[in-house]
């Protein structure tokens, strides 16, 4: 079955692609793209893994569902494209930013530039219905990010992983203690925020893990 995703993610993840959830997964998205608006559109579905492919993953933030308001979600976690308003979420991580490294809030949330540099922004789930949060859980994309998880920590060693909130660290148990960074803090949703992601300072300790590993810090 061809997937297009980017080569080297194509070539770790090959044996997933004729699994049949997978094969299921495939089958309900198309269709659910066919019948009703879903969310981001088709081509950016792996967007993620396109602009960070495996050699220069360093960094892992994980995400829950993509964003289900129109013009919002374009394949990235808790990224939006220029000129699209922060979401919460967002607004919070750029407030954490500010407060850790004193950077200034940015003119726009679109992430791609901390991709190319390194960070898997990757969802759990790789799309969604609009309007509708959480409509394509438990359908397949779990399973299939649980591997992109998994294989990766195998494969590589000294990344750092951002888990915030309880969705993200459930992935926690299947990347190994010894060779990576585990780094856990509440959801940065303004219902959660305010419980220990402000102030958990992630990004200053992810630069400092990089840097002691003879890896080039994130430009944040």
């Amino acid at each position: 079955m061809n997937v297009k995703i980017e080569n080297t993610w194509k070539q770790l993840l090959e044996d997933e692609f004729s699994q049949p959830y997978f094969i299921e997964l495939v089958q309900f998205v198309k269709n659910a793209y066919q019948h009703k608006t879903i969310y981001p559109r088709g081509e950016h579905i792996f967007r993620a893994f396109d602009l960070c492919p495996v050699d220069r993953v360093k960094v892992v933030i994980l995400g829950q569902d993509p964003y289900h308001g129109p013009g919002q979600a374009h394949g990235l976690s808790f990224s939006v494209p220029e000129g699209v308003s922060f979401p919460p979420s967002l607004l919070n991580i750029f407030k954490e930013l500010k407060s850790d490294l004193d950077i200034p809030l940015p003119s726009h949330g679109n992430l791609e530039k901390w991709a190319k540099q390194g960070v898997l922004l990757l969802n759990a789930t790789l799309t969604v219905e609009a309007h509708k949060a959480g409509s394509h859980q438990q359908k397949g994309w779990e399973q299939f990010t649980d591997v992109v998880v998994q294989k990766l920590a195998n494969q590589k060693d000294n990344l750092a992983f951002m888990l915030w909130g309880a969705y993200a660290r459930k992935k926690a148990g299947i990347i190994p203690e010894h060779k990576h960074l585990k780094l856990h803090a509440p959801h940065p949703s303004p219902l959660s925020a305010h419980r220990g992601f402000f102030g958990c300072r992630h990004f200053s300790k992810t630069n400092e893990y990089l840097a002691e590993n003879g890896k080039e810090p994130i430009q944040w």
